[in-house]
């Protein structure tokens, strides 16, 4: 266990030194990432003037801070992808990853944890700046926060265990790109990223308590901007918790197999 906790404290020290001296390119990166959120926000929020000031229980101000907290959990969601699964094989850099005493997806997310940590830095200055502009009616409760600042890590462990789950289709054939358009089509429409849960069709809704999509977006928005009562954001965790130790035990066991069929590549 010392050996694991070493790690992951030396992975994610490395991680915020390098990322820390790229500030300008991390800002740009995330600005990038801005513009998917404020046309949502704006064509919802022109819907819910025109509605008599609400949609759906949003209104205008309920928007806003559904989508500026959107842009924190969406960078927070930012993993490894599994596309970089292909890479890793062609390039030869899962052979070399074979050759370290630990499996290859502890260093993506100890890797990635420590970028979040930059992430969350950088992001304050934009919240401001879009709070400015935009005026979110935003009142947390205690709980909500502390629920909050669970939520997205988990969420970030969620996206990591599926993508990893995903990129691994690798390892049976380099033809995957139509499946993993398919993956994120459906995450677009049951994660809660285009449209907060509640506008969408009941079917939509129930549909989407089984799949890890609500888990890893949707929800963590929800617990600080909405009005859930702790019963739903303790199960909310709870459901969290069994998608991350679901997707753990699957990345393991499907591991075991995929690896029998690698044949290392690269110069």
């Amino acid at each position: 266990m010392k050996r694991y906790i070493d790690f992951y404290l030396s992975s994610m020290k490395l991680a915020v030194l390098e990322q820390w001296q790229y500030p300008i390119a991390n800002y740009f990166y995330m600005i990038g990432m801005i513009a998917e959120p404020v046309i949502y926000m704006v064509v919802w929020s022109t819907v819910a003037t025109q509605q008599g000031g609400m949609v759906g229980g949003y209104t205008p101000g309920a928007f806003a801070a559904y989508y500026i907290v959107w842009t924190l959990v969406r960078n927070m969601n930012v993993v490894f992808t599994p596309y970089g699964w292909e890479w890793r094989i062609r390039q030869g850099q899962l052979s070399m990853s074979l050759m370290r005493p630990i499996h290859p997806l502890h260093y993506d997310v100890s890797y990635f944890a420590g970028w979040k940590i930059i992430v969350i830095i950088l992001w304050i200055p934009l919240a401001f700046a879009l709070s400015f502009f935009f005026k979110p009616d935003l009142h947390p409760t205690l709980i909500q926060g502390a629920v909050f600042f669970f939520a997205i890590w988990f969420a970030y462990l969620i996206r990591t265990m599926t993508l990893s789950l995903l990129g691994m289709v690798t390892f049976w054939t380099t033809r995957v790109s139509a499946l993993f358009e398919l993956y994120f089509a459906a995450e677009l429409v049951l994660s809660g990223r285009l449209v907060p849960l509640s506008l969408m069709p009941d079917w939509v809704q129930r549909l989407a308590w089984f799949f890890p999509f609500r888990w890893a977006f949707g929800f963590p928005i929800e617990s600080l901007v909405g009005n859930m009562a702790t019963n739903d954001l303790l199960l909310g965790l709870g459901m969290q918790l069994a998608w991350i130790i679901s997707g753990a035990v699957a990345v393991s066991l499907i591991w075991k197999v995929a690896i029998r069929r690698f044949s290392a590549v690269g110069g």
